[in-house]
């Protein structure tokens, strides 16, 4: 087996590991963390890296090998993958908007090899995606009902394929690839299979009155502050985003959920539109995308899943973007610009991404880092 074919394997290991199978990649970690140990140097490691970049893959490399690159000891990377072993938030109970409860699923008959007989789903599609809104399927009750939808593929405007890989559809509904979560049907999600979303990471860093950079006294990191905004159907922080639209470019679910939820740009008037419009659109142009996959939501079902692509927009000098008083508009209640570190509790796997950002930006997470 050639070097090049070797690398090519490694790349597909690592990116269904990166998309939800999370065990996997605690055992990369462990294995990168043995090399380190034994004073193994790194010449392997960079001719692999060089490959996998001419794979075209350079973002799945970057998390991977984020704190080599970062920090210079492995450690860092098995703290970043925050999404350890099974989805913790997809199991909870009750159900968003509902009194609904799950079926309890323990964490070893979370993955479907794990055998459970017995495992019997509570059923549920909520009433609001039950009356058929435009951005809703239709129900499956039979294999000749699933005939209609193009699995893991582009089905006409909309996008069935996961961020990940190819998912199971036995009795031809789509299956959370990962795992059980104790309750059957759509719930809040409009979609069978993968629900596409888009989450824009705006950050800026900390100023003083004098527009110093503020560090952090434990750390001696700069602090970095993103646009949180509360949501209104769960009260609990987030990163704005939201859905992509049927048909929708990513970019411009980006631009419009930013502008909409933290700076109600809805209800602004149209020449300040226009002009935020303008600063949103310069400060988008250029973005690091921090995840691409499977999200641990609340809303998620074992035949509906949320997965995003989230992509931080940094105002480096906070003369653009980071200059503007944020009003919380559409789906959200509240915003504003918060400090990030490890203190933060955010809805779903917002954490998870905020603290690889912090990462990338070389800024204060804790004490530690």
């Amino acid at each position: 087996m050639t070097c090049t074919t070797t690398v090519c394997l490694l790349y597909n290991c690592i990116q269904n590991a990166v998309c939800g199978r999370w065990m996997l990649l605690s055992t990369v970690h462990s294995v990168l963390y043995i090399v380190l140990q034994a004073n193994i140097h790194f010449p392997l490691i960079q001719s692999v890296a060089i490959l996998l970049v001419n794979r075209m893959c350079f973002d799945y490399i970057s998390r991977l090998f984020s704190g080599l690159i970062y920090f210079g000891h492995i450690r860092h990377l098995s703290e970043m993958a925050t999404t350890t072993g099974v989805h913790t938030k997809a199991r909870s109970s009750p159900y968003p908007g509902s009194t609904v409860n799950r079926t309890t699923v323990p964490d070893d008959k979370v993955d479907w090899s794990a055998e459970w007989k017995d495992y019997s789903p509570v059923e549920y599609t909520a009433p609001s995606v039950k009356a058929g809104p435009v951005w809703a399927d239709v129900d499956i009750t039979s294999e000749n009902d699933s005939k209609k939808f193009k699995f893991n593929l582009i089905d006409g405007k909309v996008n069935r394929k996961s961020h990940c890989s190819k998912y199971t559809t036995p009795g031809g509904i789509p299956r959370n690839p990962n795992g059980r979560t104790g309750m059957n049907g759509r719930g809040l999600l409009g979609k069978w299979g993968p629900n596409h979303a888009a989450d824009p990471i705006v950050t800026r860093w900390k100023r003083d009155k004098k527009g110093k950079q503020i560090l952090d006294p434990t750390s001696g990191k700069p602090v970095l502050q993103f646009v949180s905004i509360m949501r209104k159907d769960s009260g609990v922080w987030a990163i704005p985003g939201g859905m992509v639209d049927a048909g929708e470019r990513v970019s411009v679910t980006l631009k419009r959920e930013f502008g909409e939820e933290a700076l109600n740009s809805i209800d602004i008037p149209d020449k300040e539109r226009k002009s935020t419009e303008k600063e949103i659109a310069a400060l988008f142009k250029h973005g690091y995308e921090v995840y691409r996959g499977y999200v641990d939501d609340p809303r998620n079902t074992d035949n509906a899943w949320m997965e995003t692509i989230a992509v931080n927009f940094h105002d480096e000098k906070g003369k653009s973007v980071g200059k503007f008083n944020l009003t919380a508009g559409d789906d959200a209640q509240d915003a504003h610009w918060a400090d990030i570190s490890s203190d933060l509790s955010l809805y779903a796997s917002h954490e998870e991404f905020i603290h690889i950002t912090a990462v990338h930006r070389k800024a204060h997470w804790d004490a530690k880092s």
